[in-house]
């Protein structure tokens, strides 16, 4: 009984290796599966040493040792396999057999053995790391087969079997727990790694959805401030900065009065990763290399912010004690980088999906305005010499159209400058198809207010005069209706025009060079609000095309010189 209570207060020494080595880069690293060769071999050793403290921990029983030697050889086997658990073995066996002693052999051949019994369960057995109950198991069936080869190897026999009536329930016992301890261990370690790991995943995500707002706008000095100042409030740095490839764009914390915003005195951490575009950790001021010598910032993590592959900035976490970056600063750092990242890389791609929609309405305006303005020009050349205070207001509303063209084009306008806009072109219109023309109107005062991108109702109203009224003989008459809903503004242009039979061909399916202008509204629609025109048409009796729009009174769409 006495030798079971020693056991187990020598037992100790095994669980505060195992807690240290838990907390090695290269054991997580094992737990892992990416362990590289040469960290597999460091362990093994490791695991060895473990096993010469339990030899040196052993208490002297009968000129033999009762030790603790199995737990390091078997654990090497559970965690790494048969091959690491087998070499952890023969150094730990090594060892006890460079002593002497009547079990020297015995001690050395059954620490081999248990080591590589210890890699079959691992290799069989699919859960990682392998739970307690399962090393009790293996430490149970290792330290009995030890007993065995005692038994079977040790001479003479009778001291062999004494020795075993004596060191082989408690050495089973003690060494068996030893060994399901060790790997609790380990586990809960892993545990909690994974708990930091996981916090640190929803930090960065839960400051990229409040960030996403400001870098939609691109990489800026505002944008820059507000992710600092969101990642500085929630992160618990010191510092936090962010750069373009030149310049400081923000610094928030500790050290600020000389990293002011615009200075293109950048640290040779920070330079470095903007060369290399890799993450640099740097753990003292030297490493850090700032340009004033007073500085109180001594670890850092920089990471870099890239677009297409194309390195655009870094982040930069600073502490003001050195040594104090660890692993969860660089999964943090590295995930909210990366999402940055990618957010920016977004914001690219819709400017560039942007630009080409303006480039795409330039063009439309390119091929209808000439067409117009050929038109326009000889209904006043024919109205000088009759109507000569009518064509100097056609004139006035042609110029009112041309520069709301120039100015406004791409840009999210309220309702009622657009419908001046249709007002000056209908002016123009009704002058040149006179009684054939009629227009009515129906606009709610207080939806004037509200956004719609420009040229989105001139194209359809000029749609209906020329393919819905144009081929009557008659002409005809187009409503233009603009109404409040809960949510939305309804707008609608209707006319009794031709109308179509949309079974046979929709032009929002189906397009032809005469839908252009619809196709080109249609698709800015939905590009913006997730929802284009809607069409309701019949032969004979007019088309009506209705828009709804969100009631939205701030530009959200980002306008590029």
């Amino acid at each position: 009984m006495s030798l079971l209570v020693e056991l187990l207060e020598r037992m100790s020494v095994m669980a505060t290796l195992a807690f240290v080595l838990s907390h090695t880069t290269a054991f997580r690293r094992l737990v892992d599966y990416e362990a590289r060769h040469r960290e597999r071999l460091l362990l093994t050793v490791i695991f060895g040493f473990i096993g010469i403290v339990g030899t040196y921990a052993g208490i002297p029983v009968n000129d033999a040792l009762a030790n603790s030697r199995v737990v390091g050889v078997m654990a090497a086997g559970l965690i790494g396999g048969p091959l690491m658990g087998g070499v952890a073995g023969l150094i730990a066996g090594g060892h006890r057999y460079l002593l002497g002693g009547f079990t020297a052999f015995s001690c050395a051949l059954a620490n081999v053995c248990e080591g590589i019994l210890a890699g079959i369960f691992y290799r069989y057995y699919p859960s990682r790391p392998i739970p307690w109950w399962v090393a009790l198991t293996a430490g149970i069936v290792g330290e009995s087969m030890q007993m065995m080869i005692i038994l079977a190897t040790a001479r003479p026999y009778e001291q062999a079997l004494l020795l075993v009536n004596e060191i082989g329930i408690p050495m089973i016992v003690v060494n068996s727990i030893g060994l399901s301890l060790f790997m609790l261990i380990i586990k809960t370690a892993k545990d909690a790694q994974e708990s930091v790991g996981a916090e640190k995943s929803r930090k960065a995500l839960d400051i990229a959805t409040k960030t996403l707002p400001f870098l939609r706008k691109g990489l800026t000095n505002d944008s820059a401030y507000e992710t600092a100042r969101i990642i500085y409030a929630s992160g618990g740095y010191d510092a936090v900065a962010v750069t373009d490839s030149e310049h400081v764009l923000a610094f928030i914390g500790a050290e600020a009065q000389h990293h002011k915003p615009g200075k293109s005195s950048l640290t040779k951490a920070t330079r470095h990763v903007l060369e290399s575009g890799q993450m640099f950790i740097a753990q003292n001021s030297t490493e850090i290399g700032c340009y004033c010598e007073h500085c109180r910032l001594s670890s850092t993590v920089v990471v870099p912010l890239k677009q297409a592959g194309r390195v655009i900035g870094t982040l930069k976490l600073y502490y003001t004690r050195g040594n104090m970056v660890g692993d969860a600063d660089i999964v943090f750092a590295d995930g909210v980088a990366h999402l940055f990242s990618t957010q920016l890389e977004l914001t690219e791609i819709d400017r560039q999906a942007k630009l080409a929609a303006r480039a795409e309405l330039k063009a439309l305006q390119a091929q209808i305005n000439p067409h117009f303005l050929f038109n326009t020009l000889n209904t006043i050349t024919s109205l000088i010499r009759t109507k000569p205070d009518l064509a100097r207001e056609l004139l006035i509303k042609l110029g009112a159209m041309f520069r709301f063209s120039l100015h406004k084009t791409g840009n999210n306008i309220p309702i009622g400058e657009e419908l001046a806009q249709v007002e000056a072109y209908l002016t123009i219109e009704q002058a040149r198809y006179g009684e054939k023309l009629l227009i009515r109107e129906a606009v709610q005062e207080a939806a004037m207010q509200y956004l719609i991108p420009s040229l989105t109702i001139q194209p359809l109203v000029e749609n209906a005069i020329k393919h819905g009224l144009q081929p009557k003989e008659d002409g005809g008459e187009i409503i233009l209706k603009v109404q409040e809903e809960a949510d939305n503004v309804l707008i609608t242009i209707s006319d009794n025009g031709v109308g179509m039979d949309l079974t046979k061909r929709h032009p929002l399916c189906q397009p032809q060079g005469e839908s252009i202008g619809l196709i080109n509204v249609h698709e800015r629609l939905c590009g913006q609000y997730g929802q284009g025109l809607e069409i309701s048409s019949q032969p004979g009796l007019g088309t009506t095309v209705t828009i709804r729009l969100p009631k939205r009174m701030l530009d959200e769409v980002e306008e590029y010189a």
